[in-house]
């Protein structure tokens, strides 16, 4: 498995960094939810090794190319967040769990914010 990063041909994946292989990974998976698309995809942290202009860049990636698909994406980057339809953050305090929806316009702006809570287990 070869990789070219720039003008640098990597001969091994274990070359490359945390962040270098999680790009090779995304792009290998992208490209074949582009040749054969589902309805819908789970990413958990797929961002995590990445800096912000590559979270950025995958964030409006699966916003531009995969407009008929479905995506749940956990991630705790903001590159992520701008590019999400809707959001859902979750919060665990004094034993109470709260699920926050936020729904967001076109401009990147979210306005519109609904809350419920559920007690956790004793």
């Amino acid at each position: 498995f070869k990789v070219a990063l720039g003008n640098t041909w990597k001969e091994n994946l274990t070359e490359l960094s945390g962040g270098q292989r999680s790009l090779v990974a995304l792009s290998l998976i992208l490209s074949m939810l582009l040749f054969k698309p589902a309805p819908i995809y789970i990413l958990d942290e797929v961002d995590a090794a990445l800096d912000l202009s590559h979270t950025q860049n995958i964030g409006q990636m699966l916003r531009t190319h995969f407009t008929h698909s479905q995506f749940i994406v956990v991630s705790l980057k903001e590159g992520m967040f701008n590019n999400a339809n809707v959001l859902f953050k979750t919060k665990f305090v004094d034993g109470v769990s709260t699920v926050t929806r936020f729904t967001q316009c076109q401009n990147g702006k979210i306005p519109k914010e609904t809350t419920s809570k559920a007690k956790g287990p004793k």
